[in-house]
């Protein structure tokens, strides 16, 4: 992957709303492209991030609109990374079941962050939980990381 492109970083608070997701997400996306990333690295990140910023609204906001969410987003030609953290108590991942267990075949809970584990080259959760950082590097002949990507509960 090639850029002449200076990297892209964003850094700024956010009201917990879908629209200001939507917002920080284009902006995001048009970074991507205009950095060189691939259909696949770009639909990995994108559904990695928006979960992650999903997961900040309704799991650590509480839905709350006038509580803020911190994203800090680097892009380079060769790497994305992004931390995400709201003004939730935070969890333990320890207690997040299994999506693919089949006694959790039919509770919603856990697919997001089992989603953003699978696409995302590297993933940690920062004590008290409440904010995650990612990292996509591509590689190999596929953009799309499989499942198991590096997670760390720091």
């Amino acid at each position: 992957m090639q850029s002449d492109r200076p990297p892209y970083s964003l850094q700024e608070s956010i009201q917990s709303t879908r629209e200001e997701v939507e917002r920080v997400m284009s902006c995001c996306l048009e970074q991507l492209e205009a950095h060189g990333h691939d259909e696949a690295a770009i639909f990995a990140i994108r559904l990695a991030l928006e979960e992650a910023l999903s997961n900040a609204i309704f799991h650590g906001n509480g839905s709350d609109a006038s509580k803020q969410i911190t994203v800090q987003v680097q892009i380079t030609a060769d790497q994305f990374t992004a931390s995400v953290t709201d003004e939730g108590p935070g969890y333990d991942p320890v207690h997040v079941p299994d999506p693919t267990a089949d006694e959790n075949l039919s509770i919603a809970s856990g697919r997001g962050l089992a989603l953003i584990r699978s696409f995302m080259t590297e993933v940690t959760l920062v004590p008290p939980g409440n904010c995650i950082q990612m990292r996509y590097s591509p590689g190999g002949d596929s953009n799309i990381r499989p499942a198991g990507g590096v997670v760390t509960f720091d």
